[in-house]
């Protein structure tokens, strides 16, 4: 119904925004990976949209970018994910990092999730794979700054995990601090995410 917003972003909340529109505010849900990418209030912001539609409400879910939005749509169509559950997954890997997970069928690699379990994974995976490769987007083969990228974040996630953290709150950390500076080592990425992890 609705393909994007396009506004003044007058609230920003970790979880939520309102995007004023010819003085109509429209309320949107977002993910963790949305909001890291947000301006400050104040500024022009588009978002792309997704409207669910429930017996007693309507919800808009907010998007920076169309990738995210494409997998939050799709993350829908799998047995047992809701809306919740999907803006979760997107909040705790970026979109690549769920692509690539698809398409290694490496279901472990979304444990650990809020909601996310073995069972669930698996049937992401098996019912997402197809779809996923025929994104125009998403190609069968990652570049290698694609592949070392993943692998530095993977080594920063386990690290810190075997330091007693969770897996969720590391993924968090790391995916923002590798976002903002994407040619760290991964002792300067762990170190980053741990200032980050204690002053949260």
């Amino acid at each position: 119904m609705f393909a994007y917003f396009r506004g003044k972003l007058t609230s920003l909340l970790p979880e939520e925004v309102v995007v004023e529109v010819s003085g109509v505010a429209y309320r949107f849900l977002i993910s963790a990976t949305t909001h890291r990418q947000l301006p400050e209030p104040g500024s022009d912001v588009l978002l792309f949209s997704h409207l669910v539609v429930r017996e007693d409400a309507l919800q808009l879910y907010g998007f920076s970018k169309e990738e995210e939005r494409q997998l939050f749509r799709l993350l829908l169509l799998t047995s047992g994910v809701g809306p919740k559950l999907a803006l979760a997954l997107l909040s705790g890997l970026s979109v690549q990092d769920v692509h690539d997970a698809i398409l290694a069928n490496a279901p472990e690699r979304l444990y650990g999730i809020t909601g996310v379990g073995k069972k669930t994974a698996a049937r992401i995976i098996l019912e997402l794979r197809d779809k996923i490769l025929k994104l125009s987007s998403v190609s069968g083969v990652a570049s290698p700054a694609v592949h070392q990228t993943s692998q530095l974040r993977d080594d920063a996630v386990n690290a810190l995990v075997t330091l007693g953290f969770s897996r969720i709150t590391v993924q968090k950390a790391v995916i923002g601090i590798l976002e903002q500076n994407p040619g760290l080592t991964v002792e300067e990425v762990v170190k980053s995410a741990l200032v980050s992890i204690h002053n949260s």
